[in-house]
């Protein structure tokens, strides 16, 4: 008798584990539809529903973290990679789930960050400007060609900072390539912006940091809405 409830208890332990991980690989399913619909994406991203077991935050229609890999992503034509969203304290009712309706389906705070891939700062540089790569909290370019009369070759350090804009890129020093020309004349003309203001979650960029394969920019934001992404 004892080996039979023991081998009871472990089937029902199984069933329910088994129906847990369905329920998670549904709802990580419909969420990544939802934001793929919300974004015009070619590929339905990857979805992360963190906690266990799944089916009591689904029940309970409360999630402590959920993460949303949506990788290349495009807004005013240019194209940033591995972009992620991280969102914490997420409302889901299990009916608005199962019917497919994201309007009662809010996150506390969420945040997102994203890549942008020196070759496409670089486009949008002035045609002064090469090879661009990090240098501590800043990046360091070359410079060749002229700049009003003044022939300009080396190199210059130049500052990345968030706008409403996008990200503003201005030289902040120049190395003695370029040591006979007034700083002042240097930012006029070789300062530029790239058009990336927000990320999704639809939040300002406030976060900037120079990596290996491009800046590393972050945003967060309170109350998200999974049904208005674009405007929260």
């Amino acid at each position: 008798m004892r080996k039979f409830l023991l081998f009871l208890l472990i089937l029902v332990i199984g069933v329910v584990i088994a129906a847990d991980r369905l329920g998670v690989r549904f709802a990580e399913d419909e969420i990544g539809r939802q934001v793929a619909a919300q974004y015009g994406l070619d590929r339905q991203p990857e979805v992360k529903i963190h906690g266990f077991p799944f089916l009591t935050q689904a029940l309970g229609g409360e999630y402590d973290r959920i993460d949303v890999a949506i990788g290349d992503w495009t807004e005013k034509g240019v194209t940033v990679g591995d972009v992620r969203v991280e969102m914490r304290g997420l409302t889901a009712p299990l009916g608005d789930v199962i019917s497919g309706s994201t309007a009662g389906i809010v996150a506390r705070t969420a945040s997102a960050s994203a890549v942008i891939p020196y070759e496409v700062i670089e486009k949008r540089a002035p045609k002064e400007v090469k090879d661009i790569r990090p240098k501590g909290d800043d990046l360091q370019v070359d410079l060749s060609g002229a700049v009003l009369g003044f022939p300009l070759s080396g190199t210059a350090v130049v500052s990345v900072k968030p706008t409403g804009k996008g990200i503003a890129i201005t030289p902040v020093s120049v190395g003695s390539g370029a040591g006979q020309i007034p700083l002042a004349l240097v930012q006029r003309q070789l300062t530029w912006t790239v058009p990336v203001a927000d990320l999704p979650i639809g939040s300002r960029i406030t976060g900037i940091r120079p990596t290996a394969e491009g800046l590393r920019v972050t945003a967060t934001a309170d109350n998200v809405r999974l049904d208005n992404l674009k405007n929260a």
